[in-house]
């Protein structure tokens, strides 16, 4: 998966150079300043930088803060308003642009392909289908995966019940197989008055009701957080190019305070994902790092080309509409099934009725928020 998250960034950005030299369609920026326009970038490569590694970062305070535990209500009704800032990512900020690119006067007249077929709600439609099939192949493959593992580590016969050394051992091994955390699995106590010891699964509070359904979770979490990232960086991209390339200060000053909130917030929402993945401290801080550097890559890129891109090129409105319609397409899917759906349904949270209710207007909080958002970016 990280393979592939490496492989789109790289696509997206083999195809956005292709702008350059391209046919002009004028409508270009009114107020082109590159003096003045130069700082502006550099104080969004900063503060969307910063402000995305805080959000992705902060959810994993629930490590040392107890109420912030992916087990908590609390924890649900953050990761309620992040998937409804990512909803409306999709639907208000992405949607409509592959929409404009791919409907601009720039690519021919009415009779021009572009304006015959709704490419963008096609390209949508394409991207969440793809999110589909990754999500459930890569969950039914990591499934078997570890259901071979679990079968390699079968228990030792019935006549070897009294070799303790040998049971731990099987235990210590079945843990391993399965990749999670020792504290989360394995439980061993020792009565001293019978002078023998007991080893047993037990499942980690509120992943399941055991070993099975744990490990079963753990796997649907680690699909999902790597798939909402990947769905994140294609657009995050398009956003870093299409500003570092413009030299307008009108059209970047009020694109600083929106993209800093737009990456805060929907870090927030990769970062709660990234948590209940359970992953490795090299895994996250990997992921961490590729969420918070790509958009600010794209804003160095845009930079370094600023003087040959035209986003008003045919080429330009092309990739960019197609690749945000694909974008837009993966974000509404993993918000509403993988996020949305999973939590609103868990049996946690449809035993309290003020749970639901408090969720509910997170997730409309979050979805208002980033739909106000619009106005400026």
């Amino acid at each position: 998966m990280r393979i592939l998250r490496f492989f789109f960034f790289l696509f997206a950005l083999s195809l956005i150079p292709l702008a350059a030299g391209d046919d002009d369609c004028s409508a270009g920026d009114g107020d082109r300043d590159r003096s003045r326009a130069l700082p502006l970038k550099i104080a969004a490569f900063v503060s969307i930088l910063v402000c995305g590694a805080i959000g992705c970062c902060l959810p994993h305070l629930s490590r040392t803060v107890p109420a912030l535990r992916p087990d908590r209500d609390v924890f649900f009704a953050i990761k309620a308003f992040a998937a409804g800032v990512i909803l409306a990512t999709g639907f208000i900020h992405i949607l409509p642009d592959a929409f404009d690119d791919l409907t601009s006067d720039c690519l021919g007249g009415d009779d021009s392909v572009w304006q015959k077929f709704p490419f963008a709600g096609f390209g949508a439609m394409v991207g969440a289908i793809a999110t589909l099939m990754v999500d459930t192949i890569a969950t039914g493959y990591f499934n078997r995966m570890h259901s071979r593992k679990k079968a390699a580590a079968a228990p030792a016969p019935a006549g070897a019940v009294g070799d303790e050394a040998a049971k731990v051992r099987y235990l210590e091994a079945a843990e391993t197989a399965d990749g999670a955390d020792r504290g989360d699995y394995l439980h061993v106590h020792t009565h001293a008055t019978h002078g023998h010891a007991h080893g047993h699964a037990v499942p980690a509070a509120g992943d399941g009701d055991g070993d099975g359904d744990a490990a079963d979770q753990l796997i649907r979490h680690r699909v999902i957080s790597q798939v909402l990232e990947l769905g994140i960086i294609v657009h995050s991209v398009i956003i870093g190019i299409s500003l570092g390339a413009s030299d307008s200060p009108s059209t970047i000053r009020p694109l600083v305070a929106a993209l800093s909130f737009h990456q805060f917030f929907e870090g927030m929402g990769l970062g709660g994902c990234i948590v209940q993945a359970k992953f490795k401290l090299k895994s996250i801080i990997t992921m961490v790092l590729f969420f918070s550097l790509t958009t600010p890559g794209g804003i160095a890129i845009g930079i370094g080309i600023s003087s040959v891109y035209n986003e008003n090129s045919p080429t330009a409105l092309m990739v960019e509409g197609l690749l945000n319609s694909v974008a837009a397409g993966i974000l509404i899917y993993m918000s509403l099934v993988d996020l949305l759906a999973e939590d609103f349904m868990n049996p946690r949270v449809q035993s309290k009725g003020k749970l639901q209710l408090l969720i509910n207007v997170c997730l409309l909080t979050g979805a208002g928020l980033m739909s106000l958002l619009a106005k400026w970016a």
